[in-house]
């Protein structure tokens, strides 16, 4: 039973480190599609778009205002209600200092201590909020099993349901349960309309990850019914991050994810530079080509746009929203690692001391520091 837990837990959270990494979802089309696209007509609508760019910028109080009013315009509407669950989840992440891909880079995060100060309120909003939109999906579906946009719609309230326990409740179990659930619905809505694009990416995701466990954790997963092939989830996420209309975002920041994991780090740093262009006041994205840079072993290159970011986010109104403390961190191990360990010294101190730094990261900067001290410095 341990290699099957252990099987359970690096799949669920592995579907969790992605949907952290992509932080929601945007219309923005890159190139013109040579197929047909079709969605929910909702998510064409210029309000849903302006939503969108405020929550990609990290503006989520106004993102949260925009869609809060669209889910009043269209009552009994499941996606309209997934909207609002989605910037309710990440925003919590982003307080809990949970939006820091270098938590999720290996298997540690599984295992290792991690203090979370849950918010017991957004708790249960997102328990009430995920229920409803399923619960309303459900509906739908009953009357009528043809209607895509709620098979569609159910699995994104899934997938932000299974991404929330996953990450803040460290519940990788139910996770897992749930989002496999969210990957059965996206497939069903692509087997009803195979044009259908942004239903591709959580199967595709699904797909990968199954793909690229080891050997020994693929035919145990086959065993229970579960099966992944690398090349086609990397095909469909490629087409998804291409014509998605919701999750085009999504999917390049999820490829960009499994670069990494595929040490292909020039690459990855490439799609993080051009989400970092196209929505330059979102922190997260400015910080994750710091983050690139520092696993793909550029040291000083990471250095510099470290200390670009923090100047950045010193200036007032630059970003919308940013916590200091992830790129104090971040250059404090680069730092250590160009064996500059005064230097990292003060870059730990800065990360346990912003008003913005949580439990969790506030807990592996003292550990930092403490590891520094052991070693003599000051």
């Amino acid at each position: 039973m341990p290699r099957a837990i252990h099987f359970a837990l690096k799949l669920a959270a592995s579907f969790a480190a992605v949907a952290v990494a992509c932080l929601g979802t945007v219309a923005n089309a890159q190139s013109a599609p040579t197929r047909p696209v079709h969605t929910a007509a909702l998510n064409r609508d210029p309000q849903v778009e302006d939503a969108w760019q405020r929550f990609y910028n990290l503006d989520y109080d106004g993102s949260l205002a925009e869609f809060q009013r669209v889910e009043q315009q269209h009552p009994g509407e499941p996606l309209a209600v997934d909207y609002v669950l989605n910037v309710v989840v990440f925003r919590e992440l982003y307080r809990e200092d949970l939006l820091d891909t270098t938590l999720y880079a290996h298997e540690g995060f599984l295992t290792g201590k991690h203090i979370i100060a849950e918010n017991m309120q957004v708790k249960a909003q997102v328990e009430q909020m995920s229920a409803q939109a399923v619960e309303l999906a459900t509906r739908r579906i009953q009357a009528n099993p043809r209607d895509v946009d709620a098979w569609f719609a159910r699995g994104m309230a899934r997938s932000l349901y299974a991404t929330y326990v996953g990450l803040a409740e460290r519940a990788f179990i139910s996770g897992l349960h749930m989002a496999l659930q969210a990957s059965d619905d996206d497939s069903h809505a692509l087997q009803l309309d195979p044009d259908y694009v942004d239903a591709e990416m959580v199967p595709a995701i699904h797909d990968f990850v199954v793909g690229t466990l080891p050997f020994a954790l693929k035919m145990m997963a086959g065993i229970v019914g579960i099966h992944g092939d690398k090349a086609k989830g990397m095909a469909m996420l490629e087409d998804c991050a291409r014509r998605g209309v919701i999750t085009n975002i999504e999917s390049q920041t999820a490829e960009m994810i499994f670069l990494r994991h595929e040490a292909r780090y020039a690459d990855a740093i490439v799609v993080a530079r051009r989400l970092a262009a196209q929505f330059p006041q979102d922190y997260l994205f400015a910080l994750e080509v710091a983050n690139l840079e520092k696993d793909a072993g550029h040291g000083p290159e990471a250095i510099r746009v470290y200390r670009s970011v923090l100047a950045d986010a010193a200036r007032p109104g630059y970003y919308a929203s940013e916590h200091p403390e992830l790129a104090w961190f971040g250059l404090g191990e680069t730092l250590r690692g160009q064996n500059d360990l005064a230097g990292s010294m003060q870059a730990f101190q800065q990360a346990k001391s912003q008003p913005t730094t949580g439990p969790d990261m506030r807990f592996r900067a003292e550990q930092a520091i403490k590891d520094l001290r052991d070693r003599g410095v000051k």
